[in-house]
């Protein structure tokens, strides 16, 4: 096995987590800033579901986690994973047929950031980690 591998795969996980969290951004955003637009219907970005999937077909050993939360070891085949873009159904009771709720689409938003985030502080930590044993552990 190749000994910069673990690296590689969870740094190439960390970094499409990254990549698919920022188009969810984007998605959000563009909900918040059509909030007053007549008949907007508002989208929403999933992945989170066809991620854990790709981890779990891979055939790949995966590390032991002591908790069903916990973050395993990444795979390669996560790289397929795009997410899906859907449409929301108007929410009835609204007259200018807007089903953007600016309150959930702002939880959405702060829920989305902090583990955008999260991830790419552990990719830092991994970038460093890998730098450390680079250099000898000096």
């Amino acid at each position: 096995m190749d000994s910069l591998r673990p690296f590689d795969s969870q740094m190439q996980l960390l970094s499409k987590v990254l990549d698919l969290r920022a188009e969810k951004a984007q998605i959000i955003s563009s909900n918040i800033a059509n909030a007053e637009t007549p008949g907007y219907t508002p989208s929403v970005f999933d992945f989170e579901q066809d991620l854990r999937s790709a981890i779990k077909q891979t055939g790949a050993v995966a590390l032991e986690t002591s908790h069903n939360s916990h973050i395993s070891q990444g795979p390669a085949g996560f790289n397929s994973v795009v997410g899906k873009i859907s449409k929301v159904a108007d929410q009835p009771g609204i007259g200018d047929e807007n089903g953007v709720s600016v309150d959930q689409e702002m939880i959405a938003l702060s829920e989305n950031e902090i583990l955008y985030e999260t991830s790419a502080q552990l990719l830092k930590k991994r970038i460093t980690l890998l730098k450390h044993v680079i250099s000898g552990g000096q």
